[in-house]
C-alpha cells in the first residue's frame, strides 16, 4: 500500500469563511461542504500565496475541454473540485453528480519571464497556469449506451471533451456500479474495460443509424468515407481528421468496402473511432489506500496511468486558500505559513505531507498536464504587442497565454487571437530573438503578430 492517510479519514477542516476552525473533518459519512463561495476556479485575494491562478484572459483559451469520466463513487467529483474549487456536492454514494458540472481547471507550465528576466504579474515564482474547461459528468454504469442509469446524459456530456481523464478507484473499494465494498475486493482493471466498451458501443449505435443507406451512397456516388462518417458522428464529437485516421487503421485489418461491413466490423471500426476521438489517461485514484499490486497492474496497461489522491489535493487547495499553508498545484510539498493551527491540524497536515512526498505529489495536476500536453500535443505560446518589453499596449508583461497544437504556425496563432488579425496576417516576430519568425511555433514562444488589421 502506498504510504498515505490512515483510514483515509483525517483531513484539516477550514470553514466557508476561509478561516481555520480548529477541528478535524472526519470523512466517514459526511459529504464535503462548500468552502469556496467565490467564482469557481478563482482564489482568495486575501492569501498572496494563492494568487497564482488568474481569470482566463480570452474565450479562445477556454476552447480546450477535458472530461472527467468514471463510475459513481470513484472520486471523480472530488478530482473536479480539487482542480477547480467549484462549489459542488461530494458524497459517498452513487449518482451524487446528476447534471454535468462545468468549471475552470488549469495546466501548469514554466513562465517565460524566468528566462527573459522581466517581472510578470501572471505567475508565481515562474509557474504559469493556463485556463481550460473541466467537465465532471454523471457516473457511468453498465449498459449506459442503452440509456441505463444516467448513461445518455453522461455520453452526451463527454461529446464536448477533447480528452478524457478516467478516474478509477484504484483501491478496489467500490464495485462496478460504484457501491462500497471492502478494499481490494473489486478489480479496477474491469472499470477500464467497462468504460472502453460503453464508449465504443455508444459510437457504434450512432454509426449504425442509416448505415446501410449511407454506405451504399459512399459506394454509388464515390463519396469521401471520412466525411460521411464524421457527418454521421457529429453528435459524438468525431472530426473528419479522426474519421480518416480510424479508416486508415481499419483498412489494415479489413479489406471489405464499407457497404459490406457486418455488425462485427462496425463495432471494431467504432472502437478505433473511440481511440482516435476520445484519447484517455487513467487517474489511479485513492492511491494512498490502494494495494500496491493494483497500482502496478494499472501502470502496466497501454495507457498513461498516474496514481492520484483527489482528497489530499482538495485538502491542500482548501488549506492554501485559507492561508494555513502555501501550496502550488503540482508541487510535491507545501509550507505551513499560519501560526494559528491546532496540534491536531498540524498532525493532519503532516500525514498529508507524508503521503504526497511519497507519491511525488497528489497526481491531480500531473494528470491534467499529461492529458493536455502529452495526449493532445499542446504547447503554450505568448502573444505580445511590444516585442522589446514583452508587453501588450498597456504595458502588461506577458498578459496572454494560448494553448496551441504542436506544429501550429504564427498564422494559426493570429486566428486564435482574432479572426480579423488572422485575415490580415503579414508575418510574426520572435520576441526572444528579435527576428522575423519563419518556423513552427515552439512551447514558450513569445510572439508579436504583424497584421493589417
Amino acid at each position: 500500500m502506498v504510504s498515505g492517510l490512515k483510514n483515509r479519514e483525517i483531513f484539516v477542516d477550514w470553514n466557508s469563511a476561509g478561516t481555520c476552525s480548529g477541528d478535524l473533518w472526519i470523512k466517514s459519512v459526511e459529504p464535503v461542504q462548500s468552502v469556496d463561495k467565490n467564482q469557481p476556479g478563482t482564489t482568495s485575494s486575501s492569501n498572496p500565496a494563492a494568487s497564482y491562478i488568474s481569470e482566463p484572459i480570452t474565450d479562445t483559451i477556454m476552447s480546450m475541454s477535458i472530461g472527467l469520466a468514471g463510475k459513481p463513487n470513484s472520486g471523480k467529483s472530488t478530482f473536479f473540485k480539487s482542480a477547480t474549487l467549484a462549489d459542488i456536492e461530494i458524497a459517498n454514494y452513487p449518482f451524487t453528480t446528476i447534471d454535468a458540472n462545468h468549471g475552470i481547471a488549469y495546466v501548469r507550465t514554466k513562465c517565460p519571464c524566468t528566462d527573459l528576466d522581466v517581472a510578470c504579474a501572471n505567475c508565481q515564482n515562474g509557474v504559469r497556469f493556463v485556463a481550460i474547461e473541466a467537465i465532471d459528468v454523471a457516473g457511468l454504469v453498465p449498459d449506459a449506451h442503452k440509456g441505463r442509469g444516467l448513461g445518455n446524459a453522461f455520453l452526451d456530456n463527454l461529446r464536448q471533451a477533447q480528452v478524457i481523464i478516467h478516474v478509477v478507484d484504484a483501491s478496489g473499494g467500490t464495485d462496478i456500479e460504484g457501491n462500497p465494498v471492502d478494499i481490494g475486493e473489486h478489480d479496477p482493471l474491469d472499470d477500464i474495460g467497462f468504460l472502453e466498451y460503453e464508449l465504443t458501443m455508444w459510437i457504434c449505435s450512432i454509426l449504425k443509424r442509416n448505415w446501410n443507406r449511407l454506405s451504399k451512397r459512399i459506394q454509388a456516388e464515390n463519396l469521401n468515407p471520412a466525411v460521411v462518417v464524421a457527418d454521421q458522428l457529429t453528435g459524438a464529437g468525431v472530426s473528419v481528421y479522426q474519421a480518416k485516421a480510424a479508416l486508415s487503421r481499419f483498412g489494415e485489418v479489413c479489406a471489405k468496402p464499407p457497404h459490406l461491413w457486418d455488425d462485427s466490423d462496425l463495432r471494431n471500426f467504432a472502437d478505433l473511432l473511440r481511440i482516435e476521438s476520445k484519447p484517455m489517461i487513467i487517474a489511479a485514484n485513492k492511491a494512498d489506500i490502494a494495494p500496491e499490486e493494483n497500482i502496478k497492474r494499472l501502470c502496466d496497461l497501454d495507457y498513461t496511468v498516474i496514481p492520484t489522491s483527489a482528497e489530499a489535493e482538495l485538502a491542500l487547495r482548501m488549506a492554501d486558500k485559507s492561508g494555513a499553508i502555501s501550496y502550488i498545484p503540482g508541487d510535491s510539498d507545501f509550507e505551513i505559513v499560519s501560526n494559528n493551527l491546532s496540534d491536531a491540524q498540524i498532525r493532519a497536515l503532516d500525514k498529508i505531507r507524508d503521503m504526497v512526498t511519497s507519491m511525488g505529489g497528489t497526481g491531480i495536476q500531473q494528470c491534467i498536464n499529461a492529458a493536455v500536453f502529452d495526449l493532445l500535443d499542446q504547447i503554450v505560446v505568448y502573444p505580445v504587442e511590444d516585442e522589446a518589453r514583452f508587453t501588450d499596449k498597456k504595458g502588461n508583461v506577458l498578459p496572454d497565454a494560448f494553448l496551441m497544437r504542436k506544429g501550429s504556425t504564427a498564422h494559426d496563432l493570429a486566428y486564435q487571437i482574432h479572426t480579423d488579425i488572422g485575415d490580415g496576417f503579414l508575418h510574426a516576430v520572435d520576441a526572444r530573438q528579435r527576428m522575423r519568425m519563419g518556423r513552427e511555433l515552439k512551447d514558450g514562444d513569445v510572439v508579436k503578430i504583424i497584421s493589417t488589421r
